[in-house]
């Protein structure tokens, strides 16, 4: 399977169901589980869908300071312990991370552009990529215990500086380090991280790229890598520069508006990807709920369907992208969105002596009861459904 993984080219559309089959079975320890045995299942318009693959947001989820909910501060994010807490987690397929250059050279994990510290009562930033690596490593908690990182802070969407507290904290780390620390069952979906202030030349975007790809080539082995970009330009330098590695292209699909047309909507994405023989869309759930036909088009170009945002933290939002024809979501609640996706991914298949109908039957979870069937949906019901999202999803 691992062979089967590495052969895939840009010249075709990488069929995720298989890296599900692999992954869940590394996970699960068994490669005869359900997820795997269904993923092996071909697909066809009445019949069982192939499981969702679930992506771990920054490793087990992204750390939201200002958020009540207390799962958004368990694991430092984009840290081989939060990496590592989530490959433990049975049907976690891939772990989602941001990589940015450092003026030095080195592919370093860090979602934001800038990094905040305190200093005598004083805040500052300063943008990771005019950082090297060793300054970068001393922010934050350090590998050598003896030592003492300076103050780590962020700062919000809206304005607010806050002190990163987490309950399990860890230093910050290399791209090399991910590859070499983290445990080889899961997947990397690597996200190649740029400013959207920052205007960049194609000869700066292939030398930022070259960096990762020397690590990811002299390092990966065996492990499933997937590179994404919201930056038009470098996913489609990255899809020149190798035909390893499958490159989506990440999109807000026009839930917000940019001066590069290439990044409002969906249908660009999917005008961008044919351009550039790209592999998939990575959009904002938002995005697909309120515009569903759009995921028919994505398919009919033969390109992979991913979604992220925060309606993928809720199991029925999943659900409904599930019977929508999603490929995959990248969630920051991996174990209850992996135990939701189990659950409904293992009923989807017919019941015996059943013919494949317009109308399937189909599992919820509920994650406060007993698992409950849902009633039966015909495509008349569905298509109902799809109608009232536009609204839900605003």
């Amino acid at each position: 399977m691992a062979a089967q993984l590495m052969a895939a080219r840009a010249a075709a559309v990488p069929d995720i169901s298989v890296e599900l089959d692999l992954a869940t079975a590394c996970a699960d320890g068994a490669a005869e589980s359900m997820l795997a045995r269904d993923a092996a299942a071909p697909a066809s318009g009445g019949g069982a869908r192939l499981p969702l693959v679930v992506i771990g947001h920054r490793g087990k989820g992204m750390n939201a300071l200002a958020s009540p909910d207390e799962r958004l501060r368990e694991v430092k994010e984009n840290s081989v312990r939060s990496f590592n807490d989530a490959a433990r987690v049975a049907g976690v397929s891939y772990v989602e991370f941001d990589v940015q250059v450092t003026k030095d050279g080195c592919p370093v994990i860090f979602h934001d552009n800038f990094i905040f510290t305190e200093q005598d009562g004083e805040i500052s930033g300063e943008r990771v990529s005019d950082l090297g690596l060793e300054e970068f490593l001393s922010y934050g908690p350090q590998k050598d215990q003896g030592k003492a990182g300076r103050p780590l802070l962020r700062k919000l969407k809206d304005g607010r500086i806050l002190r990163w507290d987490v309950r399990s904290d860890d230093a910050f780390c290399t791209l090399q380090e991910a590859f070499e620390d983290v445990d080889a069952r899961v997947g990397f979906n690597v996200e190649l991280k740029f400013d959207d202030d920052l205007l960049y030349q194609e000869e700066e975007l292939t030398g930022i790229l070259q960096a990762i790809l020397k690590v990811v080539f002299e390092h990966a082995e065996e492990r499933p890598v997937i590179f994404s970009s919201f930056q038009p330009d470098a996913a489609m330098i990255m899809r020149k520069l190798q035909d390893q590695y499958p490159v989506y292209f990440l999109t807000d699909g026009g839930t917000q508006l940019y001066a590069d047309p290439r990044r409002n909507s969906l249908d660009e994405a999917v005008r961008l990807c044919r351009a550039g023989s790209l592999h998939g869309i990575v959009s904002e759930a938002r995005a697909v709920f309120r515009h569903p036909s759009a995921v028919a088009r994505v398919k009919d170009a033969g390109l992979s369907l991913l979604t992220y945002g925060q309606l993928n933290n809720g199991p029925e939002a999943v659900y409904m992208q599930h019977l929508m024809g999603v490929d995959g979501v990248i969630v920051d609640l991996v174990k209850e969105i992996t135990h939701a996706v189990a659950e409904f991914c293992a009923a989807v298949a017919p019941e015996p002596g059943q013919e494949n109908t317009e109308v399937g039957r189909f599992e919820l979870l509920d994650m406060a009861a007993p698992v409950q069937m849902t009633p039966h949906f015909s495509q008349r019901e569905i298509s109902f459904l799809l109608r009232l999202i536009p609204e839900l999803a605003q």
